[in-house]
């Protein structure tokens, strides 16, 4: 991958994003419903675009809400609708537009006392607190958005949907509002319901609540603050200028922790982030491109650790290993987590993406406990850990949650924080930082090589590369080593990966087509160093080549 000459540093001033003509684009450019790029796409993490693209303006966001609602009526649902926005300029734009046609629609939102930005697990734990002890077709129950593109660019949004389970929406749920979104577009948006509200919203369809103190109170039940606070640990903390700043300085304040927010402020254009790898603006807590600034400062703190804009994701950075991979973090989580809980059932499966490392599988062996692996998509954990079969679910893209001390849910969606908290708990409580715990690994289960190569594909490629059976692809043996599975489908709960994974002993490589790029995606990883990486990289374009070919 090319490194941009920019990378890691300051962005020019003059070439950041300009708001003001971002949140014009919002309210006047309309989507061509002729252009796919135009029109609504829930992803994995739900819709996103850019206003000046035609693919991120108030239309859809009229489409979008009005689409909830009905969906809402639909299931059943009547209880609170918890709204949760992050610092994206969009998102500001998007929570007003959403407001209207929910209050039109008379649903009652909810909404964080004072305007302030509420991070995507926030909205979770919400749902799942008020969801406590009601039936699963109870009308009472609640549900929520959020108005965020994650980690993305300043120039985008985005908008969720989570269902009463509290995290991401499975596809039928995404499929349908998706589709009905798009019908009411087509249809010049006559059947969008909406209303005018005041600028204080004060609204009889509006409640306002205190999510940060709710938040930050419960987190007893999750982590052990009380050891970090005595501790006296150092923890440098850097938000990178998103919706977890407030909470996390009330986490200090609250618990008394020694601790610094190295960037305590918000900035639409986020000119104080350095750049990514390609040069662009994005606040990927998983970078060291982006996290550059708090890596720099790593020597003044025992710890550090930062957070995307919507707190949904997490990046560790310690003395000697500075940011973490986080393919290793979730592997030394996992170890601290199932040894640690002891009020956890001892048949709970450890939750992995397809795509994340198999150093995870090693360590979940050497703990005694079964790996259940889903296709990319923290959606596909939502259930495990809403029925509590699973302990922990985990992404590549340092995405993860866990169950609380005593084995009860606190959120279904990833929860940023929580794992950097975590990461203090098991420096002070056990002696030892997560960098040298994977150390430990690596000494005990060997030194992954991982890498991801995407290439430009035309749409009948990624469509061929989606449809896969295993009776499709030929092959026994993978850089020098036999094969020993061939998937299409996700072990642990059978669904498909929309692509195809194969594994030996010592490497595997998995290949993905976008559904919104024309690129498809090749994950891989070896035991055996990087030379063998490169090996298995060339064999699974050649396989890649072979079963698209016409």
């Amino acid at each position: 991958m090319a490194i941009h000459p920019e990378a890691g540093k300051k962005a020019d001033p003059r070439s950041l994003c300009n708001i003001p003509r971002l949140m014009s684009q919002y309210f006047t450019v309309h989507p061509d419903m002729s252009d796919a790029g135009q029109r609504v796409s829930f992803g994995t993490s739900g819709h996103r675009g850019v206003s000046s693209r035609g693919s991120f303006n108030e239309d859809h966001i009229l489409a979008i809400a009005q689409a909830v609602c009905e969906y809402r009526k639909r299931e059943g649902i009547e209880g609170p609708l918890y709204i949760g926005m992050d610092s994206h300029a969009l998102s500001e734009a998007a929570f007003l537009t959403a407001l209207e046609v929910f209050c039109a629609n008379d649903v009652l939102s909810v909404v964080q006392s004072g305007l302030g930005y509420t991070p995507t697990p926030v909205v979770s734990h919400a749902i799942l607190t008020h969801n406590r002890g009601l039936g699963d077709k109870d009308t009472a129950r609640a549900d929520g958005v959020i108005i965020t593109p994650s980690h993305n660019p300043p120039e985008y949004g985005g908008f969720k949907y989570n269902p009463p389970t509290g995290g991401p929406a499975p596809t039928t749920a995404t499929k349908w509002i998706e589709n009905r979104a798009n019908d009411l577009l087509e249809n010049g948006l006559a059947q969008v319901r909406r209303m005018a509200l005041r600028s204080d919203l004060c609204h009889p369809n509006i409640r306002h609540e205190d999510y940060v103190g709710r938040y930050v109170s419960d987190l007893r039940t999750i982590i052990d603050m009380d050891a970090i606070a005595a501790s006296g640990i150092r923890l440098g903390i850097h938000p990178l200028g998103g919706s977890t700043l407030d909470f996390w300085n009330a986490i200090v304040d609250q618990y008394k922790l020694n601790a610094e927010v190295t960037l305590p402020y918000i900035d639409a254009a986020f000119g104080f982030m350095t750049r990514d790898h390609d040069g662009k603006i994005r606040m990927d807590c998983s970078s060291r491109y982006a996290m550059a600034s708090l890596i720099e400062l790593k020597a003044q703190f025992d710890l550090g650790f930062g957070n995307d804009p919507d707190g949904d994701r997490h990046g560790i950075v310690t003395h000697e290993g500075g940011l973490m991979n986080p393919n290793h973090y979730l592997a030394v989580m996992i170890e601290y987590l199932y040894t640690s809980r002891t009020a956890w059932d001892a048949d709970m499966k450890v939750g992995k993406t397809l795509v994340s490392s198999a150093l995870i599988d090693r360590v979940a062996a050497g703990i005694g406990r079964e790996v259940y692996e889903v296709p990319v998509g923290f959606k596909w954990f939502v259930d495990g850990l809403f029925e509590k079969f699973l302990g922990f679910g985990g992404e590549e893209s340092a995405g993860a949650s866990f169950l609380r001390f005593d084995g009860g849910i606190w959120s279904t969606d990833k929860d940023g924080m929580i794992p950097c908290l975590l990461a203090a708990e098991m420096t002070v409580k056990g002696g030892r930082d997560p960098y040298a715990r994977h150390l430990a690994h690596v000494e005990r289960y060997g030194l992954p090589a991982y890498g991801r190569i995407e290439k430009a594909a035309s749409r009948e490629v990624r469509t061929r590369l989606g449809a896969l059976s295993p009776n499709d692809v030929a092959i026994k043996t993978l850089a020098g080593d036999p094969v020993t599975k061939v998937l299409t489908a996700a072990p642990g709960n059978g669904a498909p990966i929309g692509g195809l994974k194969i594994t030996t002993d010592s490497g595997w490589f998995a290949v993905r087509p976008s559904g919104t790029e024309d690129i498809y995606k090749i994950y891989a990883e070896s035991f055996k160093g990087e030379a063998h990486l490169e090996a298995i990289e060339e064999e699974a374009q050649a396989v890649v080549q072979k079963v698209t070919k016409s």
